[in-house]
């Protein structure tokens, strides 16, 4: 399916509502979930997202809900997850990513990574404007949003404000967490480059010496920076 229709499908509320709710999630999500997430009849939701499923916007599997195995465990449920494929439509045609596949190339072949992160950290500094640092990882995290990181918190199960949180001796501090990294083609070919041009335009962005700082932190399938408490002690 062309991007130009399987973005298109999305124009439907009730599909866009289930998209956007399971590509929230971060993790397997079911009929039953979606449904009600979406205020809609399980069986419509069923077929709207098998339809996004067939557009290529969401992939599914089965496995048991319940958690069990064996004899009574149930039979496996169908779940769904955001695909990986990214889709894109420009009108005209345009064709930035082979253009920052072979600007990074050129970049990395030519040892340019300090200079890279320079530019990267003055542009986030423009971002952010006269604006002082970022004041704390609420903050922190409208700003990823906006601009498409889909932050989200890990250390801080159901705490609505993650600043100034109280919490249990050994309990870990909360870090950001970003679903989604923007330059996720990119970075899969050049990762070292483009994973520290990322690192600096987040700093930029945040600014220095406030009390949240960006670090690098890769984990499969996330971006490779968090966003924490410049307070929390870690290397």
């Amino acid at each position: 399916m062309e991007d130009i229709d399987a973005i298109a499908m999305l124009q439907d509320p009730v599909r866009r509502r289930l998209y956007e709710y399971v590509a929230a999630q971060g993790r397997e999500v079911g009929r039953n979930e979606a449904a009600e997430a979406a205020g809609v009849a399980r069986t419509l939701a069923a077929h709207h997202l098998d339809r996004l499923t067939e557009a290529g916007l969401l992939e599914s599997g089965s496995r048991r809900l319940t958690g069990r195995s064996g004899p009574g465990a149930g039979r496996p449920a169908k779940v769904y997850t955001r695909a990986q494929a990214e889709r894109s439509v420009s009108l005209p045609a345009r064709d930035y990513r082979t253009a920052a596949e072979l600007l990074a190339e050129a970049a990395e072949q030519a040892g340019l990574d300090a200079g890279l992160c320079t530019a990267a950290r003055r542009r986030g500094e423009a971002l952010r404007g006269t604006a002082a640092p970022c004041g704390g990882l609420e903050e922190a995290m409208e700003m990823l949003a906006a601009r498409g990181y889909e932050p989200h918190v890990e250390g801080v199960e159901g705490a609505e404000n993650v600043d100034g949180v109280e919490r249990e001796a050994g309990a870990p501090a909360p870090v950001v967490r970003m679903r989604n990294c923007p330059f996720h083609a990119v970075a899969e070919r050049f990762p070292p480059l483009v994973c520290g041009m990322n690192l600096a335009l987040l700093e930029g962005l945040l600014g220095a010496g406030g009390p949240v700082r960006a670090r690098m932190d890769a984990r499969p399938g996330e971006c490779c920076v968090v966003v924490e408490s410049s307070k929390n002690n870690v290397d």
